[in-house]
């Protein structure tokens, strides 16, 4: 976790993200749950649920988390990876958006809806390559993450706790939330420490969330125990671990799109 940048250099810009290690989160679900209790009563109210232990449960939710397995048999491993609006440099959902409902706040590059000026024609939802929009039935509009905006400059509330809901909940500090114009933030000498990677930067959309990949599985483990396939997908290609830790999420991209 980290606080909102004091002060810019002149010509910096401000990038508010996340940064999420994938190497300790445990899929608790505890930031999906927090995202959908603050926000349901926040900026983007109401968050529905319909029929939500029936046959057909649908509802609003701005962080959603994947679990599956990597790797086979005894090299194995469970790797939860939660998805949310990586909030892009070159917004596809914002180029595509008719009524200029999508739009990029200048000051600080989260992507927010005017839900005023939305008309739920969900050209932003097919245009997000990351699915990260989420159309509320009800409203009849789109809605998506907003990294707490209503809380992370909310002066009532004491410094350290402004940051989003997500991340003030996570038991394992998977999450962390700063500034990653700024290259002396925390959150940006943690990617650098880690390698951390963007999802699917092939695309040109630049996002500016950054996910850790996984870190080498324990020696004493030996060549063949848990985790000694997973630091290959992780790092296979890596003199460091910023070049190759790609290879991971091209990995998880590749399952996500299945």
């Amino acid at each position: 976790m980290t606080l909102l940048p004091a002060h810019k250099p002149d010509g910096q810009e401000v990038k508010l993200g996340l940064v999420i290690d994938l190497d300790t989160c445990v899929g608790c679900h505890a930031c999906a749950v927090n995202c959908k209790e603050w926000n349901t009563g926040g900026h983007s109210a109401p968050l529905p649920d319909n029929d939500p232990y029936g046959t057909d449960p649908n509802g609003v939710w701005f962080n959603r988390i994947h679990t599956f397995e990597a790797g086979e048999g005894t090299d194995s491993r469970t790797v939860h990876f939660p998805r949310s609006c990586l909030h892009c440099e070159d917004a596809a959902c914002v180029t595509v958006c008719p009524t200029g409902a999508s739009y990029k706040r200048e000051e600080d590059g989260i992507v927010l809806v005017n839900e005023d000026a939305c008309i739920g024609c969900k050209l932003c939802s097919w245009a997000c390559p990351y699915g990260a929009r989420e159309y509320d039935t009800d409203a009849g509009v789109m809605k998506k993450c907003t990294l707490c905006i209503d809380r992370i400059y909310n002066e009532t509330i004491p410094e350290a706790e402004r940051v989003p809901a997500c991340v003030s909940t996570c038991p394992a500090s998977a999450r962390h939330f700063g500034d990653l114009g700024d290259p002396n933030s925390d959150v940006s000498q943690l990617v650098a420490e880690r390698g951390g990677n963007a999802l699917m930067p092939e695309l040109g959309y630049k996002p500016v969330n950054r996910y850790l990949p996984p870190r080498a599985a324990n020696k004493d483990q030996g060549p063949s125990g848990l985790g000694a396939s997973l630091p290959r997908l992780a790092t296979e290609d890596t003199p460091g671990a910023a070049a190759g830790s790609g290879k991971f999420l091209r990995w998880v991209d590749r399952v996500l799109s299945r």
